[in-house]
């Protein structure tokens, strides 16, 4: 009985390893450089929260675990953004992707492949709005992918 609690502790362990060694792999990034022009913008307008497009209440969004890297996702139909279905710049695939939406608000893409790409535009409310409920928990990245089928 205790071996079962010991093999998930390790297993949630090395999970957690896992998740905080691909973000630290994503905060070794440069950072943007901020020293263009002017982008003051008036007081009025920083006082307005933006506005985010998604229905879901607090506790259900996907960001809300701190123990959490991220999230992910299957996305097998062709993938349209803004109206043009996009495609894999590397080998060209325009289906069957996998999504990661990271704690930053960030949203992956993982072609079939293995390129992987950020998508500026999407966001953790498109996530939300397109993803089901979390059904399993994976201890490793390539768990989950082997889970998701890639």
């Amino acid at each position: 009985m205790f071996r079962r609690h010991a093999r998930a502790d390790r297993a949630f362990r090395e999970a957690q390893r896992a998740g905080q060694a691909l973000l630290a792999m994503h905060s070794e990034w440069p950072a943007p450089d901020l020293s263009g022009p002017d982008t003051t913008v008036a007081p009025a307008a920083a006082a307005e929260p933006p506005v985010v497009h998604d229905f879901l209440p607090p506790d259900l969004r996907a960001p809300s675990r701190q123990d959490v890297a991220g999230f992910m996702m299957r996305w097998d139909p062709p993938l349209v953004i803004d109206g043009e279905v996009h495609t894999c710049p590397t080998c060209g695939a325009y289906r069957d992707w996998i999504v990661f939406c990271m704690r930053d608000d960030s949203v992956w893409l993982r072609c079939r492949a293995g390129h992987q790409m950020r998508e500026s535009r999407l966001d953790t409310a498109w996530y939300n709005c397109n993803s089901g409920p979390v059904d399993q928990w994976h201890p490793t990245l390539g768990d989950g992918l082997r889970y998701l089928g890639h």
